[in-house]
């Protein structure tokens, strides 16, 4: 009773039941007398002498006899006909002791001629299986298990040899620095002769989660393993992740890979055939705006199978077991759109129709064991070897990644599909299951352009601490954010979610910090370089206003004189070095009854007008005659304004009621909205917490699991604060699903920028649930936003298949109509959803009329229920900005806007009287951004990005060197100067 009683919980199927729906989808009913049942397969399966095979399955034995050509015995047989290339009629006959029991026609169809490459890998998840640590002991152990099966297989037939590729290269770098140079030397040696492949990406990435300088400087280690081993990197895998960048593209031809094999795990919480996925036919070339390609393969992957393909049909069990499926798994790819049918995997199938796979060679994966995180074996190698001495077709191959492309390449490239675009991943949601350490990465990523601009132009050299700092966002970005069952907290295998997450987030936290003291050292040699070391000036102190963005601006500097600088009682003056004129500031006094642990002295706030980009301006500080003045509280009206707009809170209903634009005479928000602007917005969904893979197998076509719906409610304005810098409200409010909500509403005098800022004290829980900020603009449809290595619109391409209920942006929205163009940044979320909130469970129905002008951010969430964690809480920060102008670019305006949140100027406290002003880089295309200024070996250089959905020219100038004029790609990458200039 009780091994009935306790089924295997949600109806996720094993491999036998997989199995099992493969092989009665592959065959036919024939014969059906007295609960007896004969099947029959015509396979494509092919003897060294010229035959073809028939399989003949029945639920009793039998002697089954293809009249006048083969016969055999048993319930599953192997019956052998000359081979055909037209169809053929037989009689199949069932016999047993008695005589006859019945009888069939069968047909026999010409079947193609396979060709296989087995790929044996090891799917590198850095947690979730065990910790982080043990998980990454076990791959260096993989690549020791590698070599020794490499050479007991040296002798054996050269298609059946065992190989190995390293799926992600991080294990590889670990293991040739931790290895006696023997065997180091056996690796390379391996490597060079197409043994063992070491592929390109350094672990599994979230890529919309990375910078586009991050994705890059994650490949820098190719050239490295070129130059010291002697061996190219000339493919990379994509394992898990359910889609990528279209920065990916030109990233991975940077590093000269052309390759790309993907194995998306849909895992039931995507529908890609419901956009398209249908029509996306593999392999197939992906091409980025720029016209980089790579030549793509992607997994069977709507089933769920990902990188399980090869494990499913046998090839890690034994022989007979991929005897068996391997030929009907070639026989459904022939015949169906869809191997397995829909509902085999336990969650949502495919509901399109698709074309069968139109090539005869396959990209087969294979793993030691049906495991993520499994080692090498020598069973597909030895599978391999026995096959090819049976059969004859389909020809199996133990490859490694590339042979497979090279192959195709060879013989089919110029057939294949041309898709282009990003290829939106379907898992980025769950990048809002840890906002707070994602939030800490993303100003990390900003802060270390800075850093290394700021060292580069002291003459410092800090690429290696750079570096360091971003392979640590990198690993925050890797996929694997949590153990199979992250609610759990057990010391080790997949419930050791407590020790995983706090691995993980201490890692981010840590990235952050390194960017900061990264940027606290440059901003400290930047001022030492720019100081007189005996210098006499008639200011008491200066500071260098250092702008790290591309264009000119004018925007808000925050600088800390120390008291031992100039005493707190001496009042001050701000002065303009470039035109003497007298800047406003405001002061915050760090009183050192209140603050003992921290430098005391004063926070200067300044807007600083037409800071050069990449350039500083020095504002002098001088003997004032009063001190600077107090705040002054201008009443609690919710009203706000600068020379560029005024903003009007709306307390009763706990959202911002008014942006105007006094220049354009127009209202930004739109009034008629079904939220409010800057509305706190919390879903609660009737889905239960703590089952692994949950949300695979629920489905959402109407709006029945949206539990709970609530808006922030009872405002108040704690704060109305005019400086002569700005004005500010402090909003508080109440919400569900947070003990508190602070809104911060800010504009600067001079600044055509509206910076908000939330700050939530989350609670903690497990219920199902998300959290989304509103943002209705009174304006049609967004006509832009960022990506990581790219632009996207409604009307730029993306691969077919791509998510589309949500975008993961990196920072930036841009609106455009005839008469006024309208951006939207974030800095901490990068999740949104345009015009509606959706149900966070496929296929992903709205829950709100379609409203083209709203941006909801879908600031965090604990959907996930494997993998991410279960819950999240603390005090977490979320930056907006918003800016409007007439008659500008979307993406620049978008570029813009995002600049004063990722960008801020840096006050670095100068000593003596260096240049009022200089500019250390320029360019000169409106659609060309200075993304940093750094080193490659040892050379100074500019690194540049183009926004521009064409190519352009660009000329580039530094100080000291002739201008240089450079051709950037559509929204390609240049590297200016230095050894690659």
């Amino acid at each position: 009773m009780t091994s009935r009683l306790l089924q295997r919980s949600l109806g996720s199927p094993d491999y036998d039941g997989i199995r099992q729906a493969l092989r009665n989808d592959t065959s036919t009913p024939v014969i059906s007398v007295r609960g007896l049942e004969v099947r029959v397969a015509v396979l494509p399966l092919f003897t060294h002498d010229g035959r073809q095979a028939v399989r003949v399955s029945s639920t009793q034995p039998l002697t089954h006899v293809l009249v006048g050509v083969d016969s055999a015995s048993g319930t599953d047989v192997t019956l052998l006909v000359p081979e055909v290339d037209a169809p053929r009629t037989l009689t199949l006959e069932c016999r047993d002791d008695a005589g006859v029991v019945g009888s069939a026609q069968v047909t026999v169809t010409a079947q193609r001629k396979w060709s296989v490459f087995v790929v044996h890998h090891s799917h590198l998840d850095i947690g979730y299986t065990d910790p982080q640590g043990t998980v990454l002991r076990h791959h260096l152990d993989y690549l020791d298990a590698a070599l020794r099966l490499a050479e007991e297989t040296a002798s054996w037939p050269d298609d059946a040899k065992f190989r190995w590729t390293v799926e992600s290269s991080m294990p590889a770098l670990k293991w040739l620095d931790a290895r006696p140079a023997g065997q180091v030397d056996s690796f390379a040696a391996l490597a060079r002769a197409g043994v063992i492949e070491v592929t390109a990406l350094p672990f599994q990435l979230h890529t919309e989660a990375c910078s586009t300088e991050e994705l890059y400087r994650q490949l820098r280690f190719t050239a490295q393993l070129q130059d010291r081993y002697g061996f190219a990197t000339r493919s990379a895998m994509h394992t898990d992740v359910p889609g990528a960048v279209v920065g990916l593209v030109d990233a991975l031809n940077a590093s000269g890979v052309r390759y790309l094999a993907a194995a998306h795990n849909w895992a039931g919480r995507s529908v890609p055939y419901l956009h398209g996925g249908d029509k996306l036919t593999r392999p197939f070339r992906w091409r980025a705006p720029s016209g980089n390609e790579l030549l793509v393969w992607f997994t069977d992957t709507p089933h769920g199978m990902a990188y399980m393909e090869g494990n499913t049909v046998g090839l890690t069990d034994s022989y007979e077991l991929a005897d068996d499926l391997l030929p009907r798994y070639l026989s459904a790819l022939a015949t169906r759109g869809y191997p397995y049918g829909p509902g085999t995997f336990g969650w949502q199938g495919p509901d399109a129709p698709r074309e069968p796979y139109e090539l005869d060679v396959l990209h087969l994966r294979v793993q030691g064991a049906h495991a993520d995180n499994a080692g090498p074996s020598i069973v597909p190698a030895s599978i391999a070897r026995r096959w090819n001495e049976t059969w004859a077709w389909p020809r199996l191959r133990s490859a490694v990644n590339s042979d497979f492309f090279e192959h195709v390449e060879e013989r089919y490239h110029d057939r294949l599909a041309v898709h282009e675009g990003d290829w939106t991943d379907w898992w980025a949601d769950g990048l809002g299951s840890g906002a707070r350490p994602l939030g800490y990465v993303r100003r990390a990523q900003s802060a270390l352009r800075v850093a290394e601009t700021l060292h580069t132009i002291a003459g410092a050299d800090a690429t290696d601490q750079i570096d360091e700092a971003y392979d640590k966002v990198a690993l925050f970005n890797e996929h694997t954010w949590g153990a199979a069952n992250p609610w759990e907290d057990a010391e080790e295998a997949g419930d050791s979610g407590g020790l995983q997450w706090t691995r993980k987030s201490s890692g981010a936290y840590q990235a952050q910090d390194d960017a900061s003291d990264l940027l606290h050292a440059a901003t400290r040699r930047f001022a030492a370089a720019l100081s007189a070391p005996d210098g006499e000036a008639a200011a008491l102190a200066s500071f260098a206003v250092f702008n790290p963005g591309t264009r000119a601006r004018t925007d808000v500097v925050r600088a800390f004189l120390p008291r031992d600088v100039v005493a707190v009682d001496v009042p001050i003056a701000l002065v303009d070095a470039r035109t003497g004129q007298t800047v406003p500031h405001h002061e915050e006094y760090v009183d050192p009854d209140d603050w003992p642990t921290r430098p005391i002295g004063r926070h200067v706030h300044a807007v600083v007008a037409d800071v050069p980009g990449f350039g500083y301006a020095r504002l002098d500080v001088v003997r004032g005659q009063n001190q600077a003045p107090e705040p002054v509280e201008p009443g609690l009206d919710g009203v706000i304004e600068n020379e560029f707009y005024r903003v009007a809170y709306d307390v009763r209903e706990g959202h911002i009621s008014s942006i105007f634009d006094k220049s354009a005479g127009r209202e930004l928000v739109n009034g008629d909205a079904a939220a409010g602007f800057g509305q706190y917005v919390y879903d609660r969904y009737a889905t239960a917490p703590h089952f692994n893979h949950l949300s695979g197998h629920v489905g959402a076509h109407d709006r029945t699991l949206l539990g709970d719906r609530a808006v922030a409610r009872n405002a108040t304005i704690v704060k109305a604060q005019r400086t002569a810098v700005s004005e500010k409200l402090v909003v508080e409010l109440q919400g569900k699903g947070v003990d508190w909500l602070r809104t911060t509403i800010e504009l600067h005098r001079g600044v055509p920028r509206l910076d908000l800022t939330y700050q939530l004290a989350k609670q903690g829980t497990p219920a199902k649930e998300a959290v989304f900020l509103a943002f209705p603009f009174a304006t049609g449809p967004a006509t832009a936003w960022e990506l990581t290595g790219g632009v996207g619109g409604p009307g730029v391409p993306r691969v077919p298949g791509s998510a589309e209920y949500m975008l993961p942006i990196r920072h930036w929205i841009a609106f455009e109509d005839p008469e006024l163009t309208v951006a939207w940044a974030t800095l901490e979320a990068p999740l949104v959803q345009l015009g509606t909130i959706h149900m966070p469970y496929a296929p992903f129905p709205p829950t709100l009329d379609q409203e083209d002008g709203t941006v909801y951010s879908w600031a965090l969430n604990n959907i996930w229920d494997t993998n991410f964690p279960a819950q999240q809480q603390g005090e977490t920060t979320f930056r907006y900005a918003v800016t409007s102008e007439a008659g500008v670019k979307g993406s620049r305006l978008g570029a813009a806007v995002a600049s004063g949140l990722t960008e801020p100027f840096v006050g670095a406290l100068v000593t003596g009287e260096p240049g009022s002003t200089e500019t250390y880089a320029s360019v000169d295309h409106p659609d060309v951004l200075i993304t940093s200024i750094g080193r490659v070996d040892g050379e100074r250089v500019v690194r540049l990005q183009s926004l521009a959905a064409e190519p352009v020219t660009a000329t580039v100038t530094v100080p000291g060197r002739d201008p240089v004029e450079v051709r950037l790609p559509a929204c390609g990458v240049a590297v200016v100067g230095g050894k690659r200039a």
